[in-house]
C-alpha cells in the first residue's frame, strides 16, 4: 500500500501574508530549538551548583537532549511522511511545552535529565516535520528558496541569541532557562494551530510501517555507548566492558532490524556511497569537538575565572558571526572552489581555534581569547552549511531526505559523544571534583584531537571522487 500526505491547501507561490505567517511559525519553532540548547549551555554551572553535579552529571543534562534528538530524528522524518506533517509538528510542539515546564520545576537531577530527553525526542519529530512543511507547502523556485533561507537563518539566530538570553535568564534563576521556552513554544503552538495546513493521511493504516523497533534499538545503543564512555573513568573495568558489550549488542540489533525491515529507517546500502561515510564522520567529529570545547570553556570562565553567566554568554557571542557570513560568503566560496575544499578549510579553522585556546592562563584577557572564538565562528561559517551540501554528494535524488537525516543524526550523536568523553576526562584528572587550570588544558585535547581527525577525513574526501551506491540493502 502506498500512502501519501497531501496538503489540503494549494502551494504557497509567494511570501504574502499567509505564506509569511506560516513561515514565521515554522522558523519560530527552529529558533526555539536552537535557543533552547544555547541557553542551557551557559546555565550549566548554576544547575551543577543547585544539584551538586560533577562534570559527568552535567554532561547528561546536555546529552539527554541531543541523544533523544539524534536517536529519534530518523523516525521523526519518517513519521512526518506517514502520519501527517501537521500532526507531527503540533503534537511534539505541545510535548515540548509540557516537558520544558517539568524541567524548570525539577527538584532532583534525574527529573531534569528525563525532561531533557523527552524534550529532545519531541524536537526529533517537530524539526523534520517543519522542514517538510516548507519543502512541500511552498512552490519550487523563489518562494521555497527564500523560505528555506529564512528558516535556516532562524536556527542560527536561535543559537547565537540563546547564548545571551541564557545569561540574562540565569541571572534571575536558572529555572527560567526552562520556563522561557514554555512561553515561547506555547505562543508558537497557538499560531501553529491556525496557520499550519491540514494534510490527509490514514494514520492507523500506516502506523505499522514505522520502524519503531529500529528506532528504539538505535536510541538504546547510543544511550549505552555514551554511558560507557562517561563512566569509564570512575567505574571498574568489568562494568565498563559490560556496558560496552551491551551498547554494541543494541547497535548490532539495530543493523539486524534494518536488514529485515520492509520499511527501514536506514537503507543500509546507502553506506556504499563513500562520501556518505566520510561526510557523516566529519559531521560527527565537528560536532563532538565544538560541544566539548564549549563545555570546557564555559566551566573555565565561570568556575575558574569567576565570570558571570552574562559575561560568559557575551564573550561567546562572537562565534555567531556565521549568522552573517554563512549566507553571504559561503555560497560564493562553494561556487568558486567547490564544497570539498571549503569544508576542509572549515575543519582546519576549527582545529586552529582549539590550538589558539591552549595557552590559556588563569588571568587571560578577553582579547587573548578572541582569535580562538573568531576562528570557531569561521569554522561554522565554512563547514556547517557545506556539510549539508556534501551529505547528498553521489546520493540518488530519491534518498536525499535519508542522507539529510543521517547528517543531522551524526551532528547530535557527535555532540553527545564529545560531551561524554570530555566530562570523563575532567573527572579522571581532577582532584575531588575541583578543576585546576591544567585540568582544563588537558580537557581541551578532546576537541583538538577530534578536529585533527576531521581534517584528515575531509582531506581524503576532497581527493576521492564520489561513487554512487547500490540498490541492495
Amino acid at each position: 500500500m502506498t500512502t501519501s500526505t497531501q496538503p489540503s491547501e494549494p502551494e504557497i507561490k509567494r511570501l504574502d501574508a499567509r505564506g509569511l505567517g506560516l513561515l514565521l511559525v515554522l522558523s519560530g519553532a527552529l529558533f526555539l530549538e536552537g535557543a533552547d540548547i544555547a541557553m542551557l549551555a551557559v546555565a550549566l554551572p548554576s544547575i551543577g551548583a543547585e544539584f551538586d553535579l560533577s562534570a559527568g552529571g552535567l554532561q547528561w543534562v546536555m546529552s539527554a537532549y541531543v541523544l533523544g534528538y539524534g536517536g529519534f530524528l530518523l523516525l521523526g522524518g519518517r513519521a512526518a511522511d506517514l502520519l501527517g506533517r501537521r500532526r507531527m509538528f503540533l503534537i511534539p510542539l505541545a510535548v515540548f511545552v509540557v516537558f520544558s515546564g517539568i524541567g524548570g520545576l525539577a527538584t532532583e537531577s534525574w527529573m531534569l535529565i528525563v525532561a531533557r530527553f523527552v524534550t529532545g525526542v519531541a524536537a526529533a519529530f517537530m524539526t523534520p516535520a517543519g522542514l517538510s512543511i516548507i519543502t512541500t507547502g511552498y512552490a519550487e523556485g523563489a518562494a521555497r528558496q527564500k523560505a528555506l533561507l529564512i528558516y535556516g537563518a532562524a536556527g542560527a539566530a536561535g543559537y547565537s541569541l540563546g547564548l545571551v538570553l541564557g545569561g540574562l535568564l540565569t541571572l534571575a534563576d536558572w529555572r527560567w532557562v526552562f520556563f522561557a521556552p514554555v512561553i515561547m513554544s506555547a505562543v508558537i503552538l497557538a499560531f501553529a494551530v491556525r496557520l499550519v495546513p491540514a494534510d490527509t493521511v490514514q494514520a492507523r493504516r500506516v502506523l505499522r510501517q514505522l520502524d519503531l523497533k529500529g528506532a528504539v534499538a538505535l536510541a538504546t545503543g547510543l544511550l549505552l555507548l555514551v554511558n560507557t564512555l562517561e563512566r569509564a573513568s570512575h567505574t571498574s573495568l568489568t562494568m565498563t566492558l559490560v556496558n560496552g558489550v551491551a551498547a554494541a549488542a543494541a547497535l548490532a540489533a539495530f543493523v539486524g532490524i534494518e536488514r529485515r525491515a520492509s520499511e527501514p529507517l536506514v537503507r543500509l546500502g546507502i553506506f556504499r556511497v563513500g562520501t556518505v561515510i566520510r561526510v557523516n564522520l566529519v559531521a560527527l567529529l565537528f560536532s563532538a569537538a565544538f560541544f566539548s570545547f564549549q563545555f570546557v570553556i564555559v566551566l573555565y570562565l565561570q568556575e575558574l575565572r569567576g565570570w558571570s553567566t552574562l559575561e560568559t554568554s557575551l564573550a561567546l557571542l562572537i562565534m555567531a558571526i556565521d549568522g552573517v557570513l554563512a549566507p553571504t560568503l559561503t555560497p560564493w566560496l562553494v561556487t568558486r572552489f567547490g564544497h570539498a575544499p571549503v569544508l576542509t578549510a572549515g575543519v582546519l579553522a576549527q582545529a586552529a581555534a582549539f590550538l589558539l585556546f591552549l595557552p590559556m592562563t588563569a588571568d587571560w584577557s578577553y582579547f587573548a581569547m578572541l582569535p580562538s572564538l573568531v576562528a570557531m565562528g569561521l569554522a561554522f561559517t565554512l563547514a556547517y552549511g557545506t556539510l549539508a551540501i556534501a551529505a547528498t554528494d553521489g546520493v540518488d535524488d530519491s534518498e536525499h531526505g535519508l542522507a539529510g537525516g543521517l547528517l543531522y543524526t551524526a551532528f547530535q550523536v557527535g555532540a553527545a559523544l564529545g560531551l561524554a568523553v570530555v566530562s570523563a576526562l575532567l573527572v579522571a584528572v581532577s582532584a575531588g571534583g575541583t578543576y585546576a587550570l591544567e585540568d582544563y588544558r588537558t580537557a581541551l585535547l578532546v576537541p583538538l584531537v577530534a578536529a585533527l581527525v576531521a581534517v584528515g577525513v575531509s582531506l581524503v574526501n576532497a581527493l576521492v571522487r564520489p561513487q554512487s551506491g547500490g540498490e541492495s540493502r
